[in-house]
């Protein structure tokens, strides 16, 4: 698992605190890992966030456990002079919310210095989203006489079938694949399980993809993934973005493009469709209905048209009642 940068350790040389901030953060890592059970991408985020702010104290000259709110202020403020936009200063406050908060768990400070720290203004930004025909074009973009044709025809129908992230997809396993019932088995994030339905032009292109696979040289311990490169190694996260990325320009698709719209367009389609938001969140396997919520996008040409054709005085009004 990644641990701090350089620059953090040069922070945690400041501190003369019986507590050193060396191992304040090695027990915060091990907290994020083990008591969290975050994924090691996402514990290494968290400590990346906090290495913004270790990097502000070593110039304040303060250890973290020494900060109070007008100095969380400031750091604030030079992160906006460092050209940092608001969403990612979001972020990474959210990073450092959870830093303090660990430290008030484990008795390292009484009070939590970010409890009164305010996030910069987010200005409302819907998600891309594709829709069912931009997805065919992207399909019909692929090269199915290549030896990975296939392979990424499945992988971009999984993702809009299933509404899969990108780490999810990557270590789909065959084992978890039930066809017969129409569902996959998907580890999520904090290693929690759900089940997800999947399509039957998933399935086929996935019964496709297995006539090619079988012919690929499959490393030892490398059998049960799903999506394997040509090499016999299941495929990375970055080589499924290229893939998505790759296609969507050969189809014309002039969006910004990743695994991540094909999730978002997913939950969109069913959204439109009439299926229940609660049904979302589940199939997304987000904790909070909160999220799933932010995750809809519905444009306003179709919300106009809901609203046209089903508003009680514009039924009437077609049906002729005054």
């Amino acid at each position: 698992m990644p641990w701090p940068s350089p620059q953090l350790y040069t922070a945690m040389t400041h501190t003369s605190h019986t507590h050193s901030t060396a191992a304040i953060i090695k027990t915060y890592g091990r907290y994020l890992k083990l008591e969290k059970n975050y994924s090691p991408n996402t514990v290494a985020a968290y400590l990346t966030d906090v290495a913004h702010l270790m990097d502000f104290c070593a110039e304040q000259g303060v250890t973290p456990l020494e900060v109070r709110l007008p100095l969380l202020e400031q750091f604030v403020a030079t992160l906006h002079d460092l050209g940092i936009g608001a969403a990612s200063q979001a972020r990474i406050l959210s990073g450092v919310r959870s830093f303090y908060r660990y430290l008030v768990l484990d008795g390292y400070i009484d009070d939590d210095p970010t409890e009164l720290l305010e996030s910069p203004q987010l200005g409302e930004r819907l998600p891309e989203v594709l829709t069912t025909a931009e997805v065919d074009r992207m399909e019909a973009a692929i090269d199915l006489s290549r030896a990975e044709g296939q392979r990424n025809r499945a992988i971009i129908e999984v993702l809009f079938a299933c509404g899969l992230r990108v780490s999810e997809l990557v270590n789909l396993r065959l084992s978890s694949i039930y066809s017969e019932a129409h569902f996959v088995r998907i580890l999520g994030k904090g290693n929690k399980e759900r089940l997800v339905p999947i399509s039957d032009s998933a399935l086929h292109e996935l019964d496709l993809w297995y006539a090619d696979r079988c012919h690929i040289d499959i490393k030892p311990g490398e059998e049960d993934y799903v999506f394997i490169s040509r090499r016999g190694r299941h495929l990375t996260r970055m080589m499924v973005f290229y893939i998505v990325k790759r296609f969507a320009a050969l189809a014309g698709i002039r969006k910004p493009i990743s695994p991540h719209t094909l999730r978002h367009s997913f939950a969109t389609a069913l959204l439109q469709g009439g299926a229940d938001l609660r049904a979302i969140q589940a199939m997304l396997g987000h904790e909070s209905i909160g999220t799933t919520e932010i995750y809809m996008h519905i444009d306003t040409t179709t919300l106009r048209d809901q609203i046209l054709n089903h508003h009680p005085r514009n039924m009437n009004r077609d049906k002729g009642e005054e």
